[in-house]
């Protein structure tokens, strides 16, 4: 929500690059001192529904090749427990039935406060146009001509009335598109659907661990083959960015969950489809941290957030790209790649899926 608004108000786009974070609130969930105590192989019994058993293991997390962005170096070792993973993204018939059950309102269906807009905001921003706080969400929108790629606010706008309803704003429906990734989803969103299904939001490190499918060598879910114009290996975007999508992939936005290969793990969508929501805050400078020649046990991210060039906002990791990732711009459909966003922040490419611990229990 508060992206989605100040896009419209054009108040972030200058904010300065360096400086200390705005702390933000503790993540307490268990530390790398004190791992849960799950079983690493799979246990007895039917698997929960639609999910697929993620076994424990040390892994490398990051990447020292050059196709790299700063934020994935350098590479690190891991090790998590086991755990179960949805094999798919959660879709809009799920999401459909989460909110008939309990009339949940999403962040883009409620009008944004200017308390939650200057908290996220530079000191002494001014308040946003109130004509400006309505319900609504970002949406691409693809530009008639070329224009250079510095400047993402050439193909978003703001949309009132854009919603997981109504994925493109109003007059756009979800009507033939029930076994796609639901979109505009904030991670409050996506913590309360959890938190209603018995389960919770994957670690940066769990999901990275299931993406990469047992393989650590590789730059991408498939393997080392890079995706491209003719070369189809998920739902991601081909032509000229941002202007001409040719489809090759047969999809101008979302494609329908599970219609690209599984990856080592039998999960799908690990690359391209929608980003996907982390538990944890997003530190771009956390892996230089790391202790050399040491393994993280279950990490579970950083106190709090910090990007230099989002330095007052609070944002939490996606991981997976998008249907919009494109080798000329975002080549963040691997498993290494990651970004941030705002709690209260949904897009037309953002979604989510769950994990559930070996030891839980849920009765959806």
């Amino acid at each position: 929500m508060i992206v989605r608004v100040l896009f419209c108000c054009l108040l972030l786009l200058a904010l300065p690059s360096c400086g200390s974070p705005e702390p933000g609130p503790a993540n307490t969930a268990a530390t790398p001192d004190t791992p849960p105590q799950y079983p690493d192989q799979r246990p007895a019994g039917a698997a929960p529904a639609g999910m697929v058993w993620i076994p424990g293991g040390e892994f490398t997390m990051g990447t020292d090749d050059p196709i790299g962005l700063p934020e994935e170096h350098p590479a690190h070792r891991v090790r998590v427990h086991g755990y179960w993973m949805d094999s798919t993204e959660v879709t809009n018939g799920q999401w459909s039935a989460f909110v008939e059950a309990t009339q949940y309102v999403s962040d883009a269906e409620k009008a944004p406060t200017v308390e939650e807009i200057l908290a996220n905001s530079e000191p002494g921003t001014p308040p946003p146009d109130p004509a400006l706080m309505v319900p609504g969400s970002l949406v691409f929108t693809p530009p008639t001509r070329e224009v250079p790629l510095d400047d993402w606010t050439r193909w978003w706008s703001w949309m009132p009335g854009a919603d997981w309803k109504h994925p493109e704003g109003p007059g756009s429906t979800i009507a033939d598109r029930m076994d796609h990734p639901v979109v505009h989803i904030s991670w409050r969103d996506a913590v309360a659907y959890c938190t209603w299904a018995g389960k919770r939001l994957p670690t940066e490190a769990e999901w990275e661990r299931a993406a990469r499918g047992g393989v650590d060598d590789r730059l991408f879910v498939w393997g080392n083959a890079k995706p491209g114009d003719t070369i189809v290996m998920c739902n991601s975007f081909q032509g000229t960015f941002p202007m001409r999508n040719t489809q090759a992939d047969g999809y101008a936005s979302t494609a329908p969950v599970a219609h690209y290969f599984a990856n080592g793990y039998e999960l799908h969508d690990m690359a391209g489809n929608v980003w996907e929501w982390c538990s944890d805050w997003i530190d771009v400078t956390a892996y230089g941290k790391c202790e050399p020649r040491s393994v993280q046990r279950d990490p579970q991210g950083p106190a709090q957030s910090f990007d230099p060039e989002h330095r007052y906002e609070k944002r939490r990791a996606q991981r997976g790209g998008s249907f919009l990732c494109h080798d000329s711009y975002c080549e963040r459909y691997r498993p290494s790649a990651r970004q941030g966003s705002t709690e209260d922040s949904g897009m037309s490419h953002v979604g989510f899926r769950c994990v559930k611990d070996a030891l839980a229990t849920s009765t959806h």
